[in-house]
């Protein structure tokens, strides 16, 4: 017997559905789609500030990688992964997830391949999502770091796995943020905060 793959889009925003139902399916184009406890969440594409901030984050990773080869195997954005998180039926996409390790050789890797640091760049629609839900989800599956983006407050929350909870540390600029898991790698949140103001 034949199943039809059914696709979802911007009028599903809402519905309930189970993870083992929205992580094959089919989506329509030109929006972001999360699970978010077993209900699905669409949202526009963001603006050019959120991508421009992603793109220098990126371009800074992109130097570090060059200069550390081998400390960084994949940095992906929300399009390029997700992360599961079966017990809260949900399903994540980060603004980018920075993976040290290959994935591991199984069918269903996304249930097991966490990245090590994730960052979420906050837009004024996913506030809520970045600094509650997600907060919760990626400590959950065993994400190391958690860094929140947030040009608005001109600052970024920076979560560490420590013991049952998360450590916070805030950076503003013009500091700098080292982290041990990406050694010689100095995270400036400034020229992040220009892009947002397209300077």
């Amino acid at each position: 017997m034949s199943t039809t793959i059914r696709i979802i889009g911007p009028q599903d925003h809402g519905r309930r559905m189970s993870l083992a139902e929205f992580e094959p399916i089919e989506v329509q184009p030109g929006y972001l789609y999360e699970l978010s406890c077993g209900v699905i969440t669409v949202s526009d594409v963001p603006d050019p500030k959120h991508f421009s901030q992603v793109d220098l984050l990126r371009q800074q990773l992109a130097v570090y990688r060059t200069q550390h080869p081998g400390q960084i195997h994949r940095v992906g954005s929300g399009a390029d992964c997700k992360i599961l998180i079966p017990e809260k039926e949900s399903e994540r996409h980060p603004d980018i997830s920075i993976y040290k390790n290959p994935q591991p050789d199984v069918p269903d890797f996304w249930a097991h391949w966490i990245p090590e640091i994730v960052i979420e760049v906050v837009s004024p629609s996913s506030e809520y999502r970045d600094y509650v839900e997600k907060r919760d989800d990626y400590f959950r599956v065993g994400v190391q770091e958690y860094w929140i983006v947030d040009a608005g407050r001109q600052e970024v929350l920076i979560l560490n796995r420590s013991g049952e909870e998360w450590s916070e540390r805030v950076l503003r600029p013009p500091k700098v943020y080292r982290t041990r898991l990406l050694p010689g790698f100095k995270f400036a949140c400034e020229p992040v905060f220009q892009a947002a103001t397209g300077r």
